[in-house]
């Protein structure tokens, strides 16, 4: 229950799907989300892609798992809505919703098998993430030329 989106339903539904044990058999957790169908398919020919399409097929997981992406691009605070978001810029609706579920099936995957605890990303402030690098690329210039602060006409207190 520490992934947004997720409820009790969903959890439900991978247990009567997938069972107790049933994450195991998979090697990874692309492995996982293939067999969930959400991995796309992609059909090569001399190194370009000709399509790379979800392949058909349903089960009541994969519906659980779209139906939890559908709600976290409803959501406006959670981690996983700037992904949803920037896929659906970029892609659509649809295939935001897809590549949701098939982030939530890997992370769940991760979390089941590897026991690895859900650790959502920081938020992203990209304004001062942007000031800082610079900062510190002006401060790394003013190091590398020899350039004394009074000769930019900065005053330090």
């Amino acid at each position: 229950m520490d992934i947004e989106g997720l409820s009790h339903s969903t959890i439900l539904t991978m247990m009567s799907e997938v069972g107790p044990g049933g994450l195991f058999k998979f090697p990874t957790g692309n492995h996982f989300a293939s067999w969930l169908r959400l991995a796309p398919n992609n059909k090569i020919s001399g190194g370009k892609i000709l399509s790379s399409r979800i392949p058909k097929g349903s089960n009541r997981l994969k519906t659980a798992l779209r139906l939890a992406a559908y709600c976290i691009g409803n959501m406006k605070g959670a981690n996983l809505h700037n992904f949803f978001m920037r896929i659906c810029i970029r892609k659509g609706r649809t295939a935001a919703i897809t590549a949701t579920a098939r982030k939530l099936a890997i992370i769940i995957w991760n979390m089941v098998v590897k026991k690895m605890p859900y650790n959502p990303p920081n938020q992203y402030e990209f304004l001062d993430q942007k000031r800082k690098r610079k900062i510190l690329e002006m401060r790394k210039l003013i190091l590398k030329l020899d350039i004394k602060p009074t000769e930019i006409g900065i005053v330090t207190c």
